[in-house]
C-alpha cells in the first residue's frame, strides 16, 4: 500500500448482515464520546503496554481484533510504522472514525467490517494478533471461534496478544461516603465504574485464567500472562501466546 492508503472493507457474509454486537461503549449513540473516554480514562497506556509486549517488526502482518476507532493500530503504527496493520471491527461507524483518523495521520491502514470468529487472513499468514479491551464484548462461542480463528491464521511462532479485564475476580468495592467536591465525586464515580466491571458477567468469563485458558485450548503454546495494571476501570491483564 502506498503512504496514505486507507480503506473500509466488507468482510460479513449475507447471513452476518443483521448480526449483533455489543458497541465498544455499550450504545451506538455514545460513540462520538468513544475517543473522548478512552483519552480521559488513560487508556493508551494500555495500548502502548500491549503493543511493547506484542514487538512487533517491521513490515509484520498484523490484525487488530475489535479495533473500534483505530487507537491500538495507531500505537502499533507508531512503534513500527512499516507494519502491515489491518483493524478488525463489526461496528461501520467506528471504523468510518478510525478511516478519518488514519487520513489525517496520513497512514495506511485496512479496516475491515466483520467480527472476531472470522479474523481476515489466509492460514499461517499473519505474525501477530492484537486486541485491547475487546474480547469481554464476545460471548461465549464467539471467544471459542476467536481463539481458534487467531491460530489458524498465524504463521507459526506469531503471537496472539490480548489486553483485558482479567486476573483474580474482585469483589464489590466500598464507594466513599465522607467527604465532598470534585475529588470525591471522581472516587465515587470510579469505584461505581470498577463494580460494575468486576461483577459484568461478560467480564467475569476472564476472571482467574480464563483469557489463558481460552487460548490454550484453541492449540495455543506457552499462553501466559505477561503483565497486569490496576486501573482505574479494574484490574487489566495483558496475556500473550505463541503458535506453536
Amino acid at each position: 500500500m502506498t503512504a496514505a492508503d486507507v480503506r473500509i472493507i466488507d468482510h460479513r457474509t449475507p447471513d452476518e448482515r443483521d448480526r449483533p454486537f455489543l458497541p465498544g461503549m455499550g450504545k451506538t449513540w455514545l460513540l462520538p464520546l468513544y475517543d473522548v473516554f478512552t483519552r480521559l480514562g488513560g487508556i493508551r497506556a494500555l495500548h502502548a503496554r500491549a503493543i511493547e509486549l506484542a514487538r512487533i517488526e517491521p513490515r509484520q502482518a498484523v490484525v487488530d481484533v475489535g479495533c473500534g476507532t483505530g487507537n491500538l493500530s495507531f500505537v502499533a503504527l507508531a512503534a513500527q510504522p512499516t507494519a502491515q496493520v489491518t483493524g478488525l471491527d463489526p461496528d461501520r461507524d467506528a471504523l468510518r472514525r478510525a478511516a478519518r483518523k488514519a487520513r489525517r495521520r496520513g497512514v495506511s491502514l485496512t479496516l475491515v467490517q466483520g467480527y472476531a470468529d472470522r479474523i481476515p487472513g489466509e492460514d499461517g499468514s499473519l505474525d501477530h494478533v492484537i486486541s485491547s479491551l475487546a474480547l469481554h464484548h464476545v460471548d461465549d462461542d464467539g471467544r471459542v471461534a476467536f481463539a481458534r480463528d487467531a491460530l489458524r491464521a498465524l504463521r507459526p511462532g506469531g503471537t496472539v496478544t490480548v489486553a483485558d479485564f482479567g486476573g483474580p475476580a474482585q469483589g464489590a468495592e466500598n464507594t466513599p461516603h465522607a467527604g465532598h467536591g470534585p475529588a470525591h465525586t471522581l472516587r465515587h464515580l470510579t469505584a461505581r465504574l470498577r463494580n460494575r466491571a468486576a461483577q459484568h458477567p461478560a467480564v467475569a468469563r476472564n476472571h482467574g485464567d480464563g483469557i489463558i485458558a481460552l487460548l490454550t485450548g484453541a492449540g495455543f503454546g506457552d499462553a501466559r500472562e505477561l503483565d497486569h495494571v490496576d486501573h482505574r476501570f479494574g484490574r487489566i491483564s495483558f496475556v500473550q501466546a505463541t503458535r506453536p
